[in-house]
Formats: C-alpha cells, structure tokens, sequence
C-alpha cells in the first residue's frame, strides 16, 4: 500500500473526542445481556421534526385531504400510500419498512410526543434525548443511563456505540461508549501518519498506545467483508454515470446507509456492543416539502434503505434487535405559503426488528377536525413518548421498572410503560 493511500481509521471519533472512548473498548466475547437472549437495540433520532401526517398518513380522517391540499399522499395511482390498516397509509417511499410491518416486524405509533411542548429544535432535541421532563442542563442521556440499569450478565460490563461525528446527548454519561465516523462524515489518515501516531505513542504515552491499536483492530472488524450495497462511496465514477436527477437521492442514500451497516456490524458481532445510537439531519421541511416526488419523499426512501441496510447487515441477530425511530417534534398539520409544513407536535414512532410485536398501528387518535388540533395548528399529542421507551427497554433489554421512572426518566410517574411492543 502507498502512503497517498488513506485507512479507515478516520471513521472513529478520532477528531471527535471519541478517542478516549477507544480505550474503554474490549474486543473479548461477551455474554448475552439478559437471560439467555441477546437483545440489541439501536435508537435511530430525525433530526429536525419528521412530519408524521405525511410519513403514516391518516387517509380514513375526512378532515387529512382538506387540511394537507397539495400535499396529502393520494389513495390510487402509483404514488399512493402504502395500506396498512384501512385508516392509516404509509408513504410509498418506505416499501422496505412496508414488507417489515407486512412479516410483524415493525410496529407505528401515532400522534406521540416527548413531554416538550415548545417549537425550538435544541430544547425538543435536549428533552427528547436527556429524558427530563422539560428543559435543563444535564450532562447525560436516559440511554446512557439505562445502560447502567442493564441486568447483570456474568463480568460483562455493557458499552454503548455512537454512530456519528459527535457523541449525543442521548449516549453521554457514565457508561463507556465507543464512537465511531462514517466515512461519509470523516477526512482520513494516510498509513504514514498512522505509523508516526503509533511511534509516538509508544514512546510518550502508553494508554492511548494501547487504545489506538484497539481503535485499528475497531478497523478491522468494521471493514471486513465490506457491503457491497453502495459501491459508489469508493467509485465517483460511478456516481458520474447516474442521471443528474438521481445524484441527490444517490448520496443521500449512501450517507443512510453507511451509517445503519456499521452500526449492523458493530452490533452483530460476538464481541460488538448491543446498544447504539445514530442520527439523520435534515428533517425541517418549512419550504416544498415534497412528501410524493420531493425532498421529504427522497429522505424518507433513505431512512427505508437503512432499514433495509440494518435488517440484512444484522443477519441472524435481527431476530433480537429493536430498531426505534423518534424525532423531536412533528410538523403542522396545515401547509404553509410556501408548500411546507412548520414546528408541530405529535408526530409518528417506529418501531422495527425480529423481537418487535409488529403488524400494527398503536395510536389513540385525536382527530384532525379544527377542534381537534392542538393550539388550532398541530396534530394533538396522545401518548407519551417515553411511555412507548419504557416499554422496550423494560420488556426488550430487562431494566427494572423502578429504574425507568426515577434515574432514567425522572418525574416520569405518568407515563407507564407501554405493554405488548415485544414479540
């Protein structure tokens, strides 16, 4: 190999502070983290408010079609919504997570939200991922807790996996994690500057010697037997080959992607954390919203290709794994001037995976005559968010119902863990 030649190492958190994490990491087997399963769980966040009326749209409510105009997804024709139960319709865009919910492995909650009652992304998301009951500074996340609350499994000792540039609020705390960057996100590291690092560690500094060969043998695992889903993320000239139209959804689809298969990988492998969480930006969708042919429609065809990356790179581990899709707020039910939709409240929760009790829409749903909307605007929020939370991480991964409600959503006592979400 030549030193103009680039390593994966630049897809761990080298220039995110997640170095320090890479020492925190084992590469020795452990064991099942409850019973005699071995349950995972990634915890997907949209960044940036998912509108839920046109991702599962409510097509039985004679109140949809007038309130979205332009925008509700039709009934017939080949752009028409997905069925899933006669009231609800799922964007054509999603026929992967629309085969999953077909076998039972994906379940849809409408009309849910965190307990936020604002319209600001950085409070919504703070709340969403620090698991309070409103605003307030903390410095860790409800899952980071609740991998403290884990069920003791031999000496494992439970490690969180963030996928992303930075950690997030939700995988900061006290448990260890192990960051990793995609490809997509990083700048990479030429041999030869990998070979100086490790020189000089070796001499100055033991510790982060030792941690950035783990952080190499990170590399190996992640690297090996790459999918080959999306070659265009190593062949530009493949990219080039495309229709101009395409190259938008083709890029898009390569950065969900790389993202849900090395969190696949790390989740899947014998030695590989079973707790991770990864983010996707780009959600706000206050101007041509496009939930047919448009932008939302292209994201949300990226999200269904890292369901589908997610459900074949777990492999037999799928069986085990619940994959949850929240966002921080929903949109208006109304569309703007400007043929988008603004800050809402409730929105939809996925749910996906082998171990989820799937086949089903679990919404008490409020209506959307003009009564019926929340403040006159948004679709009126009708289940808690964290109930549904509660409920996976207290039936799926064994965290003591006394836990839920005190450290790891505090002030929570309201909203009781939602029953039945595991198959």
């Amino acid at each position: 190999m030549s030193c103009s030649q680039a390593h994966a190492i630049s897809r761990r958190a080298f220039f995110g502070g997640g170095l320090a994490s890479l020492a925190l990491w084992s590469l020795m087997p452990r064991t099942a983290i409850a019973g005699s399963r071995d349950p995972r769980l990634l915890v997907v966040v949209l960044r940036g408010g998912l509108d839920g009326l046109a991702a599962v749209a409510p097509v039985g409510d004679p109140d949809y079609a007038r309130l979205r105009a332009a925008i509700a997804l039709p009934t017939t024709g080949a752009d028409a919504g997905l069925p899933l139960d006669g009231f609800f319709a799922l964007n054509a865009a999603m026929p992967a997570l629309h085969a999953l919910y077909q076998k039972r492995e994906a379940l849809i909650l409408h009309a849910v939200h965190s307990p936020y009652r604002g319209r600001s992304h950085f409070d919504g998301q703070d709340v969403l991922e620090s698991g309070l009951a409103g605003t307030g500074r903390i410095e860790d996340g409800w899952l980071n807790r609740a991998l403290l609350q884990l069920p003791a499994a031999g000496n494992a000792n439970p490690r969180g996996l963030a996928i992303g540039a930075v950690v997030p609020l939700l995988m900061r705390g006290k448990a260890p994690a192990l960051s990793w960057i995609p490809k997509v996100n990083s700048l990479p590291l030429r041999d030869s500057t990998i070979a100086r690092l490790m020189d000089l560690y070796a001499e100055t500094d033991p510790v982060l010697a030792k941690a950035f060969a783990e952080g190499m043998e990170i590399s190996r695992v992640a690297d090996a037997d790459a999918p080959t889903s999306a070659p265009a993320t190593s062949q530009p000239q493949a990219q080039a080959q495309l229709p101009a139209a395409q190259l938008p959804a083709a890029r898009l689809n390569r950065e969900f992607t790389e993202a849900a298969e090395a969190a696949a990988k790390f989740l899947s492998t014998p030695e590989g954390p079973r707790i991770g969480v990864l983010s996707y930006n780009g959600w706000d969708t206050h101007a041509n919203e496009g939930p047919i042919k448009g932008q939302l429609a292209v994201r949300l065809g990226g999200l269904d290709a890292a369901i589908r990356a997610l459900e074949s790179g777990m492999g037999p581990a799928w069986k085990d794994t619940i994959v949850a899709i929240v966002t921080e707020f929903g949109r208006t039910a109304r569309v703007n001037g400007t043929q988008g939709t603004d800050h809402g409240m409730a929105t939809v929760a996925l749910l996906a995976g082998g171990a989820v009790k799937g086949g089903r829409i679990v919404a008490d749903w409020p209506g959307l005559t003009e009564a019926a909307l929340y403040e006159g605007r948004d679709l009126k929020p009708t289940r808690d968010l964290r109930a549904v939370l509660k409920g996976v991480l207290r039936d799926h991964l064994g965290v003591p119902d006394g836990a839920l409600g005190t450290g790891i959503f505090p002030d929570s006592a309201s909203a009781k863990a939602l029953d039945g979400l595991v198959a």
